[in-house]
């Protein structure tokens, strides 16, 4: 998935895959996580539309339920310095930095990178962050 995002934006850098502990929902095999700064044209809701087809594409299939192991979840976390609170999108992403597995592949390729709403660098949220499941870099 990280092959076809990077052939359709620009600028893009992606983390080392991250294997998590997962947070919430059935006991279940540990995640692989990554994260990726890209630029794009496309509008927050369009940007999500796209990640939401990538995601069928890759096998993903929907489910009224939370948390259960998928084949592929893209999160939009930022877009810029954008705050945008709807029912169908919020960026920030409005946990993301009670998560690990989301801070640390960011912290690894943007760690100067601001919340907006809280000012903070993803370096310091990430040294906040309360969350202790397990992270850690992967080589595969």
């Amino acid at each position: 998935a990280l092959t076809r995002i990077e052939q359709v934006f620009t600028n893009f850098r992606a983390s080392s895959l991250y294997l998590t502990q997962p947070v919430g929902g059935p006991d279940q095999p540990d995640f692989v996580n990554a994260g990726a700064v890209i630029e794009t044209s496309l509008e927050p809701a369009a940007l999500m539309t796209y990640f939401h087809k990538l995601e069928v594409e890759f096998g993903r299939e929907p489910s009224p339920e939370r948390n259960l192991p998928r084949t592929l979840d893209i999160d939009l976390i930022f877009y810029g310095n954008t705050i945008h609170d709807a029912p169908e999108l919020t960026i920030p992403h409005p946990r993301f930095h009670e998560r690990r597995f989301v801070l640390e592949p960011l912290a690894e390729i943007a760690p100067q990178l601001i919340d907006p709403l809280s000012g903070k660098t993803i370096r310091q949220l990430l040294i906040d962050c309360p969350d202790q499941h397990r992270v850690f870099r992967t080589s595969h």
